[in-house]
């Protein structure tokens, strides 16, 4: 049998090495991701005892639901309806008011790097420290009699929500070929008609998209809220996650069942229209 030379062999071997390191690669990284939501997991679901034993557990040996129900108990319900009412209430508002103004951007002819504009602003809005914008939207809401109020939280939320939506559906609108409307309108259709039957069914999937980034960025948000809200009974979700951190120390099963509980609707959300994500993401943002 005849032997394959050397260098055959260490090319293959390096181009195994080669194929090999991204994978390794992918799933370290994939790894330091998913440990802290599997000790989350793992600390919603494991009893105290075991806990205060086994400090370094990741999984518990005995899993139980005492956390799940007692911060049920402790009225975890409420906030999870005020999250869920002010982050569906933000989206629909900042969509309601992006889209229009995203097709005019488009269709009025505007310089094309208008959308770099925006996304300067969106960064500039991300950098900037938070209290620097939440003061005096207090300020303004108190002057408004907004404070402690859901339609409050809806429009301040707005102040980051509605950059990022008319950014995002810039994209969106400019895809859509002029030609369809012109041919529209030679049919007699109006503006409202060309909207609704040509221009929204072929944006859906960017809709969809920039719902789901402008949602999860208003069920996460915590300062504003903390400065606007002060009646434990219209606390959003991450306030009242906030008041498992008490002087007198943290009961970690019970802040880590509600955090899961925290997390379940963005993934449940994200995971339902997930083609419709990844479609928005190839037809628009490029």
């Amino acid at each position: 049998m005849t032997a394959q030379p050397s260098g055959i062999s260490r090319t293959r071997t390096g181009a195994a090495f080669d194929r090999a390191v991204p994978w390794a690669l992918r799933v370290a990284a994939l790894a330091l991701l998913l440990l802290p939501c599997l000790w989350m997991a793992g600390a919603a679901f494991m009893p105290t005892l075991e806990r205060l034993d086994h400090p370094l557990r990741i999984w518990p040996a005995a899993p139980t639901f005492e956390h799940f129900a007692s911060v049920w108990s402790n009225g975890i319900g409420a906030p999870l309806f005020n999250s869920l009412l002010v982050g569906f209430g933000t989206t629909l508002l900042a969509l309601a008011l992006a889209f229009p103004a995203a097709y005019a951007l488009v269709r009025l002819r505007f310089p094309a790097r208008l959308d770099l504009l925006f996304l300067v602003l969106v960064l500039a809005l991300k950098l900037m420290p938070p209290i620097t914008i939440a003061v005096p939207l207090f300020a303004l809401a108190k002057r408004l009699h907004l404070l402690d109020s859901t339609l409050g939280l809806m429009l301040a939320y707005q102040i980051y929500a509605l950059p990022m939506a008319i950014w995002m559906l810039l994209a969106f609108v400019r895809d859509v070929p002029v030609e369809y409307e012109e041919a529209a309108c030679i049919d007699g259709a109006g503006l409202t008609r060309r909207l609704v039957q040509i221009v929204l069914p072929l944006c859906a999937p960017g809709l969809i998209a920039t719902a789901i980034f402008v949602f999860i960025a208003a069920w996460n948000e915590f300062l504003i809220a903390l400065l606007f809200v002060s009646t434990p009974s219209r606390f959003t979700l991450p306030l009242a996650i906030a008041g498992y951190v008490t002087e007198n120390g943290i009961d970690w099963g019970d802040l880590m069942s509600a955090g899961l509980l925290a997390s379940l609707p963005t993934l449940a959300v994200a995971g339902y229209v997930q083609r419709y994500l990844l479609r928005g993401f190839a037809g628009g943002l490029k």
